[in-house]
């Protein structure tokens, strides 16, 4: 502004000086807030003469004189004047905001650095932009900066080194990313999903995931690092970046794998690493190329899981069974590396010899006997008990226990065995007859209940069933279950013995004799009893009697009085009016009890009034044969009484129902 100030005033002397009037000049346009300052505030006034600035102080007055003569200013042609001017902005670079300039740090105070970029005045950058720099800037260091704002609205030059950097690095980001450059950066800092990496002195973006080909969990482990990455992503609208240490692993891998996958062969041994363990078997890191160890190609024997046999990290050898170019699929054996141990088996394993196994599959046809591992023999159910009885295989076996078995059948070539248990016994059936003879009595245990009988085991190996009929002599069952349970103890008799098709007959009822032969004389027909309703349906009701035995009530025979029916649970009086000793059934009736006394009441009245009739007829005989003469009148009244009996009689006889 005061080199302005100075151009003005030149200028105004060089046209009072050119009039040659002898005149003082005319007052110069001198701005009012200068021409208002008083003498504490001087005004300094910068005069060029011959290229140089020379500085003089002017006291401003109310009445100060600006001619030329009191000032002793020299006076320029307009040619002057424009050269030095033009001489005067050389010396100051041209800026403009936005703009990249070289600065030179000039002086240092304790919170800035005074930075000159040639311009009228110097700029003022924190020391906290220069904190990357190892050992803290110095006086004379040259560093880039970009220029903020020219003149900031204190007047005042605003540069940046901090944004020259980032935009420095944005560029070279940009550039890496095209090319697919590696570029170092320093881990800053964790934040959330991630690590924030400085790359070029821009703050980048690394996820997790793009850590390590292994997930990562532990992100602070990193950070302070310096690690190489790959620019994967750039947000230009944003200038945001993300970088990944992932990428350049993966490319190394990518090359060690077309360089394994180039030298596979079928049988080929290799070495690997267990990286991972699943439920179907281990992944093995070959050097770069994973491949697959099924849990069936561990071992020759039968294993659960395969942390049985291997454990993470471990280092062993395998064999390439097959591969895919295209899926870069590797299937590898551990087992195929030692002979199948049905080739090494002993001479002295033949038919008849005793083995000792490890039940290691239950199917339900049977168990599978792990002889050595890779070795197994079938135990049929067929074979676990000579009883003829159903066995569930399941249900008879459990894995990992163990079992002495006789083989019956062995073939090397289609590595095959059957093995027997039961044939570890002697056979029981062999001298059935004197062990459990026809109607002995034993105890047994219900092994098995179907709809129509109870299967019972009387030793290990020998048993029968008892038929649903034979369970009681007086209740009828629907399903054996609703007398018995499996694993209780039963009483029963040897009713019948099939030896060859190994099968025995037994009876529970007949333990006791048959109760019916007494019953006749306690439930005749036509005597009454109490009894309780248990079972109801359409056809009639099951009526519980005493001394257990139960009863039939035909629907029709529930009926009560009041025209209601007999219901479940209810306890009445019913008559029998059925009994069969032979299809062991009793036919009950409560209607009849009821419908009986009406007709035994009628009955009674019928025979009160015939005896009242015959007294009448009685007393008019005797009447009659004490008149020796009657009268026309007397004979029409004897008449009269005699039709009027005769007329009640018949009415009587009407009413009376006829007995069933």
């Amino acid at each position: 502004m005061l080199i302005n100030i100075i151009k003005h005033l030149n200028a105004d002397a060089q046209e009072g000086s050119s009039g040659n009037t002898g005149e003082p000049a005319a007052t110069p346009n001198v701005p009012e807030k200068i021409m208002e300052t008083n003498e504490t505030n001087p005004v300094t006034e910068l005069v060029v003469e011959n290229a140089k600035v020379e500085e003089k102080v002017v006291t401003a007055h109310d009445d100060f004189d600006w001619s030329v003569d009191k000032r002793n200013v020299t006076s320029y042609s307009a040619d002057e004047t424009a050269k030095y001017n033009t001489v005067y902005d050389n010396t100051f670079k041209q800026i403009n905001d936005g703009e990249m300039i070289m600065a030179t740090i000039e002086s240092l105070t304790k919170t800035d650095a005074v930075v000159n970029i040639g311009f009228k005045s110097d700029g003022l950058i924190s020391l906290n932009e220069f904190r990357d720099v190892p050992g803290g800037v110095k006086v004379g260091d040259v560093v880039e900066v970009m220029v903020v704002e020219k003149e900031d609205r204190m007047g005042n030059l605003h540069l940046s080194r901090k944004s020259a950097r980032t935009t420095r690095a944005w560029e070279k980001i940009v550039e890496v990313h095209k090319t697919g450059e590696i570029v170092t950066g320093l881990v800053t800092s964790k934040t959330k999903g991630g690590l924030i990496v400085d790359v070029f002195g821009m703050e980048t973006f690394l996820p997790g995931s793009q850590i390590d080909v292994k997930p990562v969990t532990d992100y602070d482990q990193f950070v302070g690092k310096t690690m190489e990455f790959k620019v994967v992503k750039i947000n230009e609208a944003i200038k945001n970046a993300v970088v990944s240490h992932k990428a350049l692993i993966e490319s190394d891998i990518e090359a060690q794998r077309a360089e394994i996958m180039g030298k596979l062969e079928k049988g080929q041994v290799l070495e690997g690493t267990i990286k991972n363990i699943t439920d179907f078997g281990a992944f093995l890191d070959l050097g770069g190329l994973d491949g697959l160890l099924y849990i069936t190609d561990i071992s020759w024997g039968r294993i659960n899981h395969p942390t049985e046999v291997l454990k993470m990290d471990q280092k062993l050898n395998v064999v390439v069974l097959d591969f895919d170019d295209d899926k870069k699929r590797i299937s590898l054996g551990l087992k195929q590396l030692t002979p199948h141990p049905w080739d090494t088996l002993t001479e002295n394993l033949k038919e008849g010899e005793i083995v000792k196994g490890k039940v290691v599959n239950i199917e339900d046809y049977g168990a599978f006997l792990e002889i050595m591992p890779g070795v197994e023999g079938l135990v049929h159910v067929s074979e676990i008990t000579w009883a003829n009885t159903p066995i569930n295989a399941k249900e008879f076996f459990t894995l990992n226990d163990e079992y002495e078995a006789k083989v019956v059948t062995l073939d090397k070539e289609t590595r095959k065995m059957s093995l027997s248990i039961k044939q570890m016994t002697e056979d029981p059936w062999s001298n059935i007859e004197a062990t459990f003879p026809e109607g002995s009595k034993h105890t047994g245990i219900v092994k098995n209940i179907t709809p129509y009988g109870v299967f019972v085991e009387l030793t290990t190996g020998i048993g029968g069933m008892i038929h649903v009929s034979d369970l009681s002599w007086l209740k009828r069952f629907n399903n054996p279950n609703e007398y018995t349970k499996v694993g209780n103890e039963i009483e029963v008799v040897i009713m019948n013995i099939d030896k060859e098709s190994r099968k025995l007959q037994l009876g529970h009822k007949q333990i006791e004799e048959d109760p019916w032969n007494t019953l006749e004389t306690t439930f005749p027909v036509g005597s009454v009893h109490e009894g309780t309703v248990v079972k109801k349906d359409d056809k009639g009701a099951i009526v519980q009697l005493p001394y257990g035995l139960e009863g039939f009530a035909p629907a029709r025979h529930l009926a009560k009085e009041d025209g209601k029916s007999v219901g479940i649970d209810e306890t009445a009086n019913f008559m029998v009016i059925e009994f069969d000793r032979n299809d062991k059934r009793i036919v009950l009736s409560h209607a009849r009890l009821w419908e009986q006394a009406i007709e035994e009441e009628k009955q009674a009245v019928m025979k009160e009034k015939k005896a009242e009739f015959e007294q009448t007829k009685k007393a008019v005989k005797n009447l009659q044969s004490k008149v020796e003469k009657s009268t026309l009148g007397d004979i029409s009244a004897l008449a009269d009484i005699k039709a009027k009996l005769d007329s009640d009689a018949a009415d009587d006889a009407a009413a009376a129902p006829k007995a069933e």
